[in-house]
This record gives structure tokens, sequence and C-alpha cells, in this order.
């Protein structure tokens, strides 16, 4: 090889011109880095007195041609090279070099190790670390890092020696780069440590992290932007290893990030990062977390750092610190229980609100929204006091503040719709009222405050008006489309987009009162079905397309019809658009399609599926993505991104370094590609959403076009099981779904003959085959995933979609022993939270009984609780035996110090309770003494459910004894319920009294009870209790009824309803009793049985009271008359 010739091709590279760049790049590719001579001339440009960049990019370059051809040199020629190399870079001058040449050794001595040579490399650089001189030092301890980084493995039976060099060497007095280049490398040491194996390396490690506290601290103080940035990584990185080497320092780590965060002094980023690491805590050690109890102080200086917001737009996506606090108050009340996040925040609002500092305010309201999703629950019991406080500030003088409010009142809106909903009478005008000052006092498109003010406001009606139902929102459409009409022809895309938006919620909740605007309003909107010249067209493309979904649904497939083809055109020529959110957009226009025109939908479903099939069987690691020739390690490997398996490429011409690139190896991001490298892998992203809308839309498609759809399920199955493993949550979620909903189309298919009803096993009759298989694959794929699976979501949308199906299908999925037997497993690790889903990362320490926890956990357990209730619903007296398992972790909740763990765990109890029927007897004594206990809960849920289950208890065991036994404590905490309007509390109390009267008539007070109980008549909330109501009522009505009272002993005179019960002498008919209270009987009737509400009466329950009024009107005609519903029956 010419030398001279090679290195003037190679000096081409660092040329400004990027056609000689590429000439250059594409020539040493194909005609010189395949000759082993390369590696030489780029060793010895290393080592000569070249300039630095030059020397350098050789070292880069030489670093991905070790691997090809190291082998090759003779013995002599490596000795040299090594000896040479190394005492080249304990020399250099320039650290970029010295880092780049140290990467050189590396690769090397990986390569060496591997065919046993060089075997005293690391006992040379332990020498260098330890030197006298500074810059050996450096070297020495940059050298070690980089082989932890690459083969640490293989110094595992080093660590101890290596970890004591670093015990000095992280304390170096005389250089910052040697105390840094410590940590990193005790980073990558920690990643692959032994720590059940080599408790002196964990040892030496963990008195360490003190050290590498100091060394942050210090970057930070002396404001070395470089250095905090890799101190923070290596704590990063730590926390994603064993939890043994953090433990013993937790606690002061955290606390030392929290008041560097607070520190408003000090470089926003070192406080950002700081917030960072917090949150990361949150997410990886979210138990130890709670265990520290540092909720409470983190929330109370997230809320001050908000303070630092100042005038930011809503659309400023820029992380900064009161941001990333924001961020943090968000991530913690997700994941911490209400006490250690909400309430103290809450309690310290008041000042924060009230202050007369508009950044105070601002921060106070934007902080409570930012808790609202992940306490829910717990933000609901508090609305009365909350709601006032943000009417209040969307009126505030400051229009930073306005803004907050109402982005305050979307977030109390997205997680509480029906109760925000109750409020639209000061909502909705308050909102058009910002609305309308806003565009007044426009000074043009620059006016940011006032545009915020405008898109917020709509925005804010997009979200409250889906808590409305179509009544409530009637007074509003005509003041609410004249504004947003106007809005469409808006310059401004994002204004534009949010009322196209604003306007489908409208239309999604006014229903056919919407029919006056459609026609108008598609007229107006139709032009952007087409549009695509820019980003901005495609997005409100997107939306409006959106919103005419939402239209569709609102009025009907009749005045839809004629849109229908130019639309599934113009979602059709989405697809090929290469804008990731339409085509998403496409596949969830035809899904709202198919649910409005159901089977009809039939023509579309070929191309529609084809399309959707297509995208989910895009094979994604033929993607190759090229990282660069840091990331050499990789090539030809396959990694996951964002849900997406991408093969890494080889490298390409495109990889050589120019002279503009090159940047300090030593920055961790470099060890794996620029940013730009990593940037590009977005798209991968969007891809993976694609498939999880994707899989959703076919879910949608064969639930809504059934009959239509039979032709297509089985090469549906095909696809989506297989994407039960898909890498990202997104669509293992959606598959999850779509398979549990096929499973549910095709069992409601089966011939009336062929479903059971019946709870209980063996079914009779059994599945069909084909039914029974899909069952089997199903089950099979989701036991797969659902006993070991850690994203808690994942979990949870498994025991929705088990639980919803179980109530349809009856136990036909869980009919196998084995089946059955795992599913109890995974639902008692659930519920005792063992499941993975439930640990922290990587933690096996126990942190003891924690208290409280938080709303988004709770989901998961109640979902579970879910399953288990369809359990007993499936398998009905036979459950029994599962409620042995089942007992002591659910009746633990019913103690537990959350309101919504005690009203679920006693909402469980009485729904297995109901399921198990006479075999529920063994367990009376214990279930009544706990749901006797609860009927005096302070929360009015819990003593509803509580109710609830007595009334079942009593209504199916067959223990009298106890029961009877009760009936004065039960009768007592009765009655406050019946004064109760809260928690479907008067219609439990209703459903349990009646149940009382129908088991055990003759140890009722029926003559006093009744006026009571048809005081609180017709229910309004629970219309299932209807059914023990209206059976008693009918019962007690029957002309052959004759129940006989017995005397009720000195205990059983208690006040109902502020009446004394009087002694009832045996004589007395029931029937009678019922029979004079006809007057008050038949307005509740008429009311019951008419057609609105609907759902107030199951059809049993409404043919019986049909009954009932022909025999009433033979008793007292002229009363029935009085009501038209009710004479037009008889």
């Amino acid at each position: 090889m010419d030398t001279q010739k090679f290195l003037g091709v190679f000096e081409e590279i660092l040329a400004p011109d990027t056609n000689r760049v590429k000439k250059a790049t594409a020539t040493l590719r194909t005609d010189y880095y395949p000759l082993p001579e390369s590696l030489t001339i780029l060793l010895q440009l290393i080592l000569s007195d070249q300039a630095s960049p030059l020397r350098q990019l050789a070292a880069t370059q030489a670093r991905t041609l070790v691997p090809k051809h190291w082998k090759r040199f003779p013995a002599a020629q490596k000795s040299q090279f090594r000896q040479q190399l190394l005492q080249g870079t304990l020399q250099e001058q320039e650290q970029l070099v010295r880092h780049a040449a140290s990467r050189v050794i590396t690769a090397i001595a990986k390569i060496d190790l591997e065919n046993g040579e060089w075997q005293d490399v690391f006992d040379i650089l332990l020498r260098a670390a330890n030197n006298p001189n500074v810059r050996q030092r450096e070297v020495g301890t940059y050298l070690l890092f980089t082989s932890l980084e690459s083969i640490g493995e293989v110094l595992m039976h080093r660590f101890q020696d290596i970890l004591t060099t670093f015990s000095k060497t992280i304390r170096d007095p005389k250089s910052a780069e040697v105390r840094i280049n410590t940590m990193l490398a005790m980073s990558r040491l920690a990643v692959t440590l032994d720590t059940d194996n080599d408790e002196p390396s964990l040892k030496l490690l963990q008195e360490a992290i003190p050290q590498m506290v100091a060394v942050l601290k210090q970057a930070v103080n002396e404001e070395d932007e470089d250095r905090t940035t890799q101190a923070f990584e290596v704590f990063q990185t730590l926390l994603g290893c064993d939890s043994s080497i953090l433990n013993k320092h937790f606690g002061d780590l955290v606390q030392f990030m929290i008041n560097l965060a607070a520190q408003r002094t000090l470089d926003d980023d070192a406080r950002t990062q700081a917030l960072s690491f917090l949150m990361q805590c949150i997410r990886y050690r979210k138990l130890k977390m709670q265990a520290l109890k540092v909720g409470e102080q983190i929330t109370l200086k997230c809320l001050e750092i908000a303070c630092e917001l100042g005038d930011a737009s809503a659309d400023d996506e820029d992380v900064t610190t009161p941001r990333s606090a924001l961020g943090l108050l968000d991530e913690m009340a997700a994941s911490l229980p209400p006490n250690q996040v909400v309430v103290p925040l809450l309690h310290a609002l008041g000042p924060y609100v009230n202050s007369p500092d508009p950044d105070r305010r601002q921060a106070g309201i934007m902080a409570l929204g930012m808790c609202v999703e992940g306490a829910p629950d717990f933000i609901n019991t508090q609305l009365k006091d909350i709601l006032p406080l943000v009417m209040r500030l969307i009126d505030d003088n400051d229009l930073r503040v306005r803004r907050a409010a109402m982005e305050g009142v979307m977030r109390l809106a997205e997680e509480l719709p029906e109760e925000l909903g109750k409020e639209h009478k000061k909502l909705i005008p308050t909102l058009i009222k910002q609305m309308d000052i806003a565009m007044k006092n426009m000074s043009g498109p620059d006016d940011k405050q006032n545009l915020d003010i405008i898109k917020t406001s709509v925005a804010c009606i997009d979200v409250v008006v889906e808590g409305l139902d179509s009544e409530d929102i009637k007074p509003y459409l005509s003041e609410l489309m004249l504004r947003l009409s106007k809005l469409f022809s808006s310059d401004i895309f994002r204004i534009k987009i949010a009322a196209v938006q604003a306007t489908g919620a409208i239309a999604a909740c006014a229903k056919e009162g919407f029919l006056p605007y459609f026609e108008q309003t598609m007229h107006s909107l139709s032009a952007y079905v087409e549009i695509k010249d820019s980003t901005e067209e495609l997005d409100l493309r997107s939306s409006t397309c959106d919103a005419m979904g939402s239209m569709a649904l609102a009025v009907g497939s009749k005045p839809f019809q004629r849109y229908v083809q130019p639309l599934m055109q113009a979602t059709d020529e989405g697809l090929r658009l290469d804008h990731p959110r339409l085509k998403e957009t496409s596949f969830l226009f035809w899904a709202t399609m198919a649910k409005v025109y159901k089977d009809e939908f039939k023509p579309f479903l070929p191309g529609i599926l084809k399309a959707l099939f297509e995208s989910l069987e895009t094979e994604e690691s033929e993607l190759e993505v090229n990282l660069g020739d840091e990331a050499e390690d990789l090539a030809g490997k396959e990694i996951t991104i964002g849900g997406k398996k991408i093969k890494i490429s080889a490298l390409t011409e495109d990889d050589t370094i120019a002279a503009d690139d090159i940047e300090d190896l030593d920055d961790e991001a470099a060890a794996a590609g620029s940013d730009d490298d990593w940037d590009d892998l977005d798209v991968v992203t969007a891809v993976a959403q694609e498939k999880e809308v994707a899989v959703e839309v076919l879910g949608d498609l064969l639930t809504h076009a059934t009959q239509s759809f039979i032709p297509y399920m089985e090469k549906t199955i095909e696809i989506v099981v297989p994407l039960l493993e898909h890498p990202y949550e997104g669509v293992q979620k959606a598959s999850i779904s779509t398979l549990f909903r096929a499973y549910t189309a095709v069992w409601e298919l089966q011939p009336d003959s062929m479903k059971n009803d019946t709870p209980g096993l063996p079914m009779d009759p059994e599945p069909s085959p084909q039914i029974k298989k899909l069952g089997e694959i199903i089950m099979t794929g989701t036991l797969a995933i659902w006993q070991e699976e850690e994203d808690r979501a994942t979990v949870t949308e498994i025991n929705r979609s088990l639980a919803a199906t179980l109530k349809v299908t009856g136990p036909s999925l869980i009919a196998d022993t084995t089946v059955l037997k795992n599913v109890t497993e995974v639902l008692v690790a659930i519920i005792t939270k063992a499941h993975a889903c439930q640990k922290d990362f990587g933690d096996e320490e126990d942190l003891g009984s924690l208290d409280g926890t938080s709303e988004s956990d709770w989901v998961t357990i109640d979902t579970a609780l879910d399953v288990v209730i369809g359990i007993a619903n499936a398998l009905g007296e036979t459950f029994s035996q599962l409620w042995k398992i089942f007992e002591k972790p659910v009746l633990a909740f019913a103690s537990g110090s959350e309101s919504y763990e005690r009203s679920t765990s006693v909402g469980t109890i009485a729904e297995c309770i109901k399921a198990m029927g006479t075999s529920v007897t063994p367990f009376t004594s214990h279930l009544l003494k706990l749901l006797l206990h609860r009927m005096s809960d302070e929360d009015s849920e819990a003593k509803s459910n509580a109710a609830y289950g007595i009334g079942l208890l009593q209504q199916g065991s067959e223990n009298d004894k106890e029961i009877l036994k009760s009936f004065p404590s039960i009768l007592s905490k009765l009655e406050p319920l019946l004064q109760t309007d809260e928690a479907r509390a008067k219609d439990n109390a209703a459903g349990c009294v009646s149940r009382m009267i129908m088991r055990h008539p003759s140890n009722m007070p029926v003559e006093q009870v009744l006026p009571a109980l048809m005081e609180i008549l017709p229910l309004k909330n629970d219309f299932d209790e209807n059914v023990p109501v209206y059976d008693m009522v009918v019962k007690l009505c029957k002309p052959s009824t004759s129940l006989l009272f017995s005397t009720f002993p000195s205990p059983y005179n208690i006040e109902l309803h502020n009446k004394t019960l009087i002694r009832l002498s045996p004589d007395q008919e029931s029937n009678s009793t019922m029979i004079s209270l006809t007057p008050t009987l038949l307005p509740i009737l008429a009311e019951v049985m008419a057609p609105k509400p609907s759902g107030q009466l199951k059809d049993a329950t409404r043919e019986a009271l049909t009954e009932l009024v022909k025999f009433l009107a033979t008793k007292q005609p002229a009363e029935v008359r009085k009501y038209e519903g009710l004479a037009a029956l008889v």
C-alpha cells in the first residue's frame, strides 16, 4: 500500500468541502480499509506529531478496523504497537486524542485477552492509575473505564484490586479528570458486579458512594457543565444496577438531590438533572421512596420551584427546572400514596393561590393540575373546595394565571368528567367569556398570550363537554358553534385545529341535537379533508377527520351517508402521505364508521383489512439503522427502541468523522453514536404506535361488524397472537384487548342454545371445538405475559379484558383446571402486592408494611379484584372453594387506610357472596362481623357496599341463627343510610331491607319499614337494586301472601326514620300493609316503568310489575287510571 497516497486521501476527510469528504470516504472504504496495512498506518498516525484533529480521527477509524485486522499482525508487531500506544497515550497532551487512543487500546486488549495474549495489561493500567504523575493517572483511570465498559466480565476477578485503586483515585487531590474517570469506571463496574457472590467488592463500592457525591457536588459548584452531566449519568446508571449498591446511602443521596434542585443560585441544568434523578427514583425505586417518606418534602420543594416558570408559553416544550419540577409532581402523584403528595400539596396551596404574586398563583394552580391524573379519586373528594378556587383563578387579572387555571380544569375534566360536567352552568359560560375577551383583545398573530388563552379555552371546552349529556349541552350549542365556526377560518393553525377538535367533542356530546349544525359544519370543514402541502395542513386534516368521525356517531348513519365515500377515499390517501398521525387517524375513522354502520360497512372491509394487516405484518427487523463507529459493538445485532426491533447496520461511507463532527469521546453519548443518530429513531416509535392503533381498530371492527368480519377472523388471530410478545407495551395491551374482544364476538355469534348461562363447571353444553381452541390460544398467550410482566399497565389491561370477557362468556376460558390454577396464583400475587409489576426495579429488599398505595397502583389491584368477581360469577356456588384462597388477601383491604381500598374490598366481598349463594354459609360469621363494622365506615361508598353485602349474605346464607341475632344491629345501621344521598347509600340500603323482608319476613317490622322505604323510591342511582325492591313489593302484594310477624322483644324497639317501631301482633298480614300503600306506590311505579331514564328495570322485573299494576287495578281502578302510562298496561 502506498502510505503517502493513503494519507493524502485520509486528510481529505478534514476538508471543508462535503463532496471531497464523501469522495475520500468512499475511496478509503473500498480501496484501503479492507487491507490490514490501513490499520498499521492509522496506528502510526496516532503516534505521530501530526495535528491533533487528524490523530483523533485516525484513532476513531483505527478502533473500527482493530476487530478486522489486528489478529493478522505478527506477534512482534503487536507487542511493539501495544507498548507504543500505551506510552504515547500516557504522554499525550490533548484529551480528545487521549480518549480516542484509549478506546483503540481497549479494543486491542479485548481481542488479545480472548486469545490468551497481553495478560499483564491490567497490571499496567492499575500501575498507571496509581502513578504519581497526574497525566498517567488520568490516562490510566480512563483506560480502566473503557476496559470495564467493553470487557468488564473479563475483569471480575480483579474487581477488588481495581476498587482499592479507585478508593484513592476518587479522592485525587490534583485532577478533576481522574475523579470523574473513576466515577465513570465505577459505574461500569457496578453494572457487571455480582453482588451476591462478591461481597468485598460490593462493600468497597458502597463505601465510595459518599465520595462520588462529593465529586458531583464539586463539579456543580465549579459550574463544570460536562463533568456535572457525567456525574449525574453515573448516578443514573447506579440506579439501574442492583439495589444493594445504593441502598446504604440511598436516603442521603435522595436528600442531596432534593437540596440541590431547590437551590436557585445553582446552574439550571444541574438542578434539572437533580430533578430528573429524583424522577427516576420514583419510577424505579418507588417503594423505597415511599418508605423514606420524602414525598411531602419533595412536593413542597417542587411547588416552590414551579414559581420560577414565569411567562413560558403553554406550547413551550423546553426542558427547564420549573417544568421538570411539575413533571416530578405528576410522577409522584401517580406513584406515591395521596398522603405523601396530594394531601401536603393541598395543605400548602392556600398561600400560593392567594398570593399577590402571579408567579406564585400560577405555580399553585399548575402544581394542582399536575396531581390530578395520579390521584383522581382523592381529588374528587376535595372537589367542592378545589372548584371555587379554580373558578376564581380563571378570572384572574393575569393572563398566565388564567391559562394555567383553564389547564387545571382540563386535567380535572379528563380524569373526573362526570363531576366536572355537573358544574357546566358555571364552567361553560366562564370559558366562553374567556374566549370572547381574548378574541376581543387580540392585537395580531404575534399576540402570544391572548392566542394562548383562545387555544386553551377552546381546548378546555373540548374536554369539559365530554362530561355533559345531550340535554346539558343544548343551552350552549348555538353560542359555542357561533364562535367555533369563526375560528375555522383562523390564519393560525393551532387555533383552527383546537376549534375543529372541540367541534367534534361537542357533536359527540350533543348527539342528534347537533343535527341543526351538521351540514354547515361539514361544509365549512370539507376543504380541510384533502389539504396536504405542509405538516400543519396534515395536522389540521387529521383533526378534521377525527371530528367528522365524532359527528357521524352523533347524527347517525342516514345524515352522514353521503360523506362516507369521499371520506373513505381521503383516509385511504392519508395512508400514503408520510404523516404518522394521519395514518392513525385513517385507522380510527374506519373504526368509527364500523360503529355507525355495523355490518353495512362490509363493502369497505377488504381494503381496510388489507391496510391494517400490512401495517401489522411489517417486518420490523428489516429496518436498519447506522449508529456510527462508536456503536461498532452493536453492528449486525438487533436492539429494541421505542417498541421496535432495529438491526444495526455495518458502517457506511458516511460514518467517517469529518472535522466539524469531532467531539469529545469522553461523552457517554458519543459512545453510543451522536444525538442525531438516536433522534432518527423517533420514526421507530411512530411505527410502533401505528401498530398499536391498528390492533385497536381491528378490535373495533370485529366488535361492531362481527358478522361481516368472520371471514377475516382466523387471519386476525394469526397476526395478533404473536404481537403479545411485542416489546412495546402499547402494542401488547392493544393485542390483549383485541384477542379477548375477538373471543367475546365469536361467543356471541353462537346460537342461544349453545350459550351456557348457568354458573359452574363442567359447562353444559360445552363450547364448540373452535371456541375452545380460540380460548386455549388466548389464555396460553395471556398467561405467558401475565405471570411475569413488569409493566403495570399491561397487567392491568389483562385484568380488565379477562374480567369483561368472563362477564359475557362465563367459565369457558377458565374451564381447564391448570388454567384456573395459574389464573388464581397470578391474582393472589397481585392482590398481595407480590407480582413482578408491583416491585421496585431489581429490588429484593424487604421494606416491611408500607403506609398506603398510590391510586395508579391500586388500579392494578382493583382490576384484579374485578377478575375475582368474574370468576365467582362464572363458577357460582363452587367458587366457595376458591374463596378460601382469596378471603384473607381480599379482607385485608377492608381494613386499609385508604377509603378506596375499603370500599372496593367490601364491594368485592359482596359480589362474591352473591355468586356463592348458599355455599357462603360456612363463612357467615366472619363476613357478617366485617360487613357490620364497615356499615359504620367514615366512607359513604364503603358503608353503601357493606349494606349491599349484608343484604346478600342474609339472603344466601343458611346460618339463620347468626343472621337473625344481628338484625337489631343491621337495622340500626341501615336507618342513617336511608337518609344518605351519597354513593348509592339509599339504593343499597333499600335493597338490603327488601332482601331481609323476603328472606325473613316474620322477623321484620314490615308495617313500619315499608312506609319509610316508599319515601326513597324510585331509586335514582343503582338500578340493579330495583330487582330485590320490586320483587319484595310484588310478593307482598300477591293476594295469596300471608306473612305473619312475630312479636319483637324490647331490643327491636329502635327508631327508623324518626318513628318508633310498634310491636306487631301475629295476625297482621303483610299484603294489607302493601295494599294500603297503593296511592304511594302507584306514582313510583309510573316513574320507574317510564321509558326514561332507560335501564331502570330488567325485563323480568318489568313483566312482574306489569302484572302487579293489573292486579292493583282490580283493587283501586280509579287510582291506577290517574297515571296514563300505568292505565295503558291494564
